[in-house]
């Protein structure tokens, strides 16, 4: 007898979880290569008097993070995150990033010693030391397993309906690498395995806080010429923070899906770009925005301009990412958002 099929769970279920639960279930019963039930930790509420979970099992269907994709019938939704995560091997968590750590205590003692996982995630952990750490870090020490990650140009929607796109995995284990790309590659999802993991994550956070500076740029009206100047700019400070913090990387991990390709999309099509153009707009206040927009889902840019601004003030460097900090500052409405185009104006590049 060969190797048990190893059991697959995802812990999230929204927009972009839901996308990949259903990629995830169509490999599963095509290749017949993993275990055929795909658990999915699905936070409960209650859509037209149902619980989502219970639409989810019956019409194979997030109604409300997903709506007109059907999921193969081997996804199956548990509002019980702990039922969801027992005896999986490969964990792939697809959370907002602010809700990682409680989840990981919760399932603390019930993951298996020689599980690993794999986080969707964008975004920073700040502690309440205010200590600053990556969330595969904050995963792979909670949970004590390997955690690798998946970043790239990715918007859920058009994923979700196989419009061809490609994400990069980071993972300096060969054989984890090719489970995760056999679990979730299709012939319109090409995926590539690259070691700079840490640099590829880090990517997937600091492209959300250029895309909220892109937003602000087109709330107030300048055109492509402006937002070109914001990626640019926006790009060199993510380049610069990859080298200060996160030396020996290979620079060409930048031209891969998870840096330039997903900075690009996320300024001209991502929520954070949208919600910014609002914020400017319609002068609420971000929260607002996210509850009146998002149907539920979470915003990441400005919480990642914080969590940023947090590291860069424990490093001593705040003053050294000027796009990054004004970001932070309109956001927190201590800057009139007009403001950004001095940041981009006296930027250290033109010195």
């Amino acid at each position: 007898m060969g190797d048990p099929l190893k059991r697959v769970a995802i812990v999230g279920s929204g927009n972009w979880g839901s996308t990949i639960a259903k990629i995830v279930g169509n490999n599963i019963e095509k290749f017949n290569t993993f275990e055929n039930e795909v658990r999915m930790y699905v936070y409960e509420e209650m859509v037209d008097g149902r619980k989502l979970t219970e639409i989810i099992n019956q019409e194979h269907e997030n109604v409300k993070y997903l709506p007109g994709h059907k999921f193969s019938p081997n996804v199956v939704a548990y509002p019980d995150v702990i039922e969801a995560v027992k005896d999986a091997d490969i964990l792939l968590f697809i959370l907002p990033h602010q809700f990682v750590e409680r989840t990981c205590l919760a399932i603390k003692s019930h993951v298996k010693s020689t599980a690993f996982a794999v986080s969707f995630s964008k975004g920073f952990y700040v502690g309440k030391d205010k200590h600053v750490d990556l969330l595969s870090s904050v995963i792979s020490r909670s949970l004590e397993i390997p955690c690798y990650v998946l970043m790239g140009a990715n918007i859920a929607t058009e994923v979700a309906a196989g419009t061809f796109c490609e994400a990069t995995v980071g993972s300096r284990n060969y054989e984890h690498g090719q489970l995760v790309k056999g679990l979730i590659q299709t012939d319109e999802f090409r995926i590539v395995i690259k070691p700079d993991t840490e640099v590829i994550e880090v990517l997937g956070a600091l492209k959300n806080i250029v895309a909220v500076a892109a937003g602000f740029s087109d709330g107030l009206g300048y055109g492509d010429n402006t937002k070109a100047a914001v990626i640019r700019l926006g790009l060199k400070e993510m380049v610069k923070f990859c080298e200060e913090f996160f030396p020996g990387h290979h620079p060409q991990i930048f031209l891969e899906s998870c840096g330039v390709a997903d900075l690009v999309t996320t300024c001209y099509g991502g929520r954070n770009r949208k919600v910014a153009a609002a914020f400017v707009k319609t002068g609420k206040d971000i929260r607002t925005l996210e509850e009146e927009m998002l149907n539920g889902q979470k915003l990441q840019g400005p919480d990642a301009a914080a969590e940023v601004q947090e590291w860069l003030k424990e490093k001593g460097q705040a003053n050294k990412f000027p796009l990054f900090a004004a970001v932070h500052d309109i956001c927190e409405r201590r800057m009139d958002p007009k403001a950004l185009i001095d940041a981009l104006r006296y930027h250290p590049e033109f010195w």
